[in-house]
């Protein structure tokens, strides 16, 4: 790379661009292990601002974010620091599909994750817009050498990693209104997507959308369901202690016939029904208007009226996402219980933006065919804050891992959600924004959001970002469980062991702890007596789960009937079922590689498989 003697050139470890919630947790995931890092931001005050809802964690989510604590990210930190409501989700169901969410407040969580990321040594937050990628080497064999600014200076770095959220290409659709955008009031990274696609790196687009804001005072919310955080409110870091902060309440209200025929009487009005956006939105977070038109049948459709913050007076109406023309939100929006009288603060609208077509990633997060960059966020296809920030952790740790020349640091499927985020990125190449649930998940039994620390914690000191204080914290738990584990498998009461009581539905730690004083002495807290009962309740399934591994591994050449009629096997993901019946592959390993096809969806073809060999009549001798 040559440098005029005109040009300002800057030198860095590394270089991240984007100060999304992927671009902080790489910027600081990578100084923290000692690299000289830039962080490159349109606006040095908008670091992990929240584009969309004002919460984090939920189904799925909440693991990653578990996970991503575990192993020394700052979400689960930020997220305690500054939340107003705690719950944890699935309470009355198994505790693998358990999860935490978070009502935060928005502004204070943006302050917050700024102080954060500007106390971190070795972090330099620099304000500007990157318009290119600067490289050496012919096409099929460049290697990053830096990123040059819309001001001319260069920051020479052998490693870039790109964290542009919904700004690259970005373009803000409101009714026919549409002009370049990343987000609300932030202009959109075009010089930069032209640079990347001159590249020869392949792009798509995506789009993505958020419902107007309402005008707390104008609300009636004494008519509508009260939906309270938890108490205690349970935190997500497994680094705090507790939470003492008040809750603040949501509350839930619902669509209705009349606001569906509002919608549909104006749903040519729509930018994605007029042909103005051509990239597909998340499928399991559609806007009110894609809701209404694809479920006809649906009377109504739920709205959780969410606070952005202790004072603020937005309140975030999660469910009824929507692009259509300002004066038809309000309209629609004043036919639903207790918002009659909603005053809209600012209308909804939805985000089109690039992405990197996902079979251009490696399982560390780097890019094929470029030597040095790395991408995290919705730039690799993902949809939501916890999938982002923790590609960016990942990333971050492995750009840096390239400047000193150490292996990648890549999670297998078995060891946490975040590796099957990214091994579905990879393998996959989805074709709508990806979002993460625990089904997608198939040794979600042994992945759970309340074990995140213990499984990890090898990995964690591996990095070496937790510090040695919260390690031995975490061995000591892990001892402390054990310990409770072995005592329910020593102690007989009416002829069987206590684990065995422990399985019976409705019995709790607490109730055996009740009776037998060397449970009790052990004193365990809440999380870690929910632990045990989940350790115990699974291990038979987990036994056998394992056993399951063993048998798909030997039976990966197993041959699959031409005529299966994937289409009627249930349990099978939608994409798998379209995927294997375009393809047809001849046998399990040819269904393995296919993208679209899981773990989980194997093991399925494999119950089926071993049904119809049950049902098989014996053969006559």
């Amino acid at each position: 790379m040559a440098r005029s003697p005109n040009t300002t050139t800057r030198d860095f470890d590394l270089c991240v661009v984007g100060g999304g919630h992927a671009g902080v947790e790489a910027a600081m995931a990578a100084a923290r292990s000692g690299a000289r890092t830039a962080l490159v931001v349109l606006d040095a005050s908008s670091l992990g601002r929240m584009s969309c809802n004002p919460a984090v964690g939920g189904l799925g989510k909440g693991q990653l974010v578990r996970e991503l604590d575990a192993l020394g990210g700052e979400m689960g930190l930020c997220t305690d620091a500054v939340g107003i409501q705690f719950r944890m989700l699935n309470r009355s169901k198994g505790p693998a599909v358990r999860a935490p969410r978070a009502q935060v407040d928005r502004e204070a969580y943006n302050r917050e994750m700024v102080r954060r990321v500007r106390a971190v040594e070795g972090l330099s937050v620099l304000e500007g817009e990157v318009v290119d990628l600067l490289t050496r080497g012919r096409d099929g064999a460049r290697e990053v050498r830096g990123v040059r600014l819309v001001t001319g200076e260069i920051l020479a770095c052998p490693v870039v990693v790109l964290t542009t959220g919904t700004f690259l290409g970005g373009v803000l659709h409101e009714g026919e209104r549409n002009l370049p955008g990343g987000r609300h009031g932030e202009p959109a990274a075009t010089a930069l997507r032209f640079a990347l696609a001159g590249m020869g790196l392949r792009l798509g687009r995506h789009k993505t959308g958020t419902p107007p804001r309402l005008d707390r005072k104008s609300l009636d919310l004494s008519r509508l369901r009260e939906q309270p955080g938890d108490d205690p409110p349970p935190p997500f870091s497994f680094r705090t202690e507790r939470i003492d902060r008040p809750q603040v309440p949501c509350h839930l209200t619902a669509t209705n016939p009349r606001t569906h025929r509002l919608i549909a009487e104006a749903a040519h009005l729509s930018p994605m029904a007029r042909g103005k956006i051509q990239g597909p939105g998340p499928r399991y977070c559609p806007s009110v208007e894609d809701k209404v038109l694809r479920f006809p049948q649906r009377n109504a459709h739920q709205v959780f009226l969410e606070p952005e913050g202790y004072e603020a007076e937005e309140v975030y109406p999660n469910g009824i996402s929507t692009s259509l023309p300002a004066e038809v939100q309000e309209a629609f929006v004043r036919t639903i219980e207790g918002l009659e009288e909603a005053v809209l603060l600012r209308p909804g609208y939805a985000v089109e933006y690039d992405h990197l077509e996902t079979a251009q990633l490696r399982a560390d997060l780097s890019v094929a065919g470029v030597a040095g960059l790395f991408a995290a966020g919705q730039i690799n296809g993902t949809s939501g804050y916890e999938e982002a920030a923790v590609q960016g952790f990942i990333a971050g740790i492995n750009a840096v891992r390239r400047v000193r020349g150490e292996r990648p640091f890549v999670l297998g499927r078995d060891e946490a959600y975040i590796g099957v985020l990214i091994d579905d990125l990879v393998r996959v190449n989805p074709a709508e924004p990806y979002r993460m649930f625990t089904s997608r998940a198939e040794h979600r039994l042994a992945l759970r959001q309340g074990n995140a620390d213990l499984r990890l914690r090898s990995r964690a000191a591996e990095l070496g970002l937790l510090g040695e204080r919260v390690l031995e914290r975490t061995e000591a738990r892990a001892r402390r469980l054990d310990e409770a584990c072995a005592l329910l498998a020593g102690i007989r009461s009416d002829g069987k062991s206590l684990d065995i009581h422990l399985r019976r539905p409705g019995t709790r730690w607490r109730d055996l702890a009740s009776g037998h004083p060397a449970l009790a002495a052990l004193a365990l807290e809440p999380e870690d007596e929910a632990e045990v009962e989940a350790r115990t309740i699974y291990a038979s399934y987990l036994e056998r789960f394992a056993q399951e591994r063993e048998r798909l591994a030997r039976l990966a050449e197993t041959p699959l009937p031409p005529g299966l009629d994937y289409a009627s096997i249930e349990g099978l993901k939608t994409e798998a079922r379209e995927v294997l019946g375009r393809r047809r592959p001849l046998d399990l390993r040819e269904a393995r590689d296919l993208p679209g096809v899981t773990p989980a969806d194997l093991s399925v073809l494999l119950v089926e498989l071993k049904r119809r060999e049950g049902s098989r009549p014996a053969a006559r001798s």
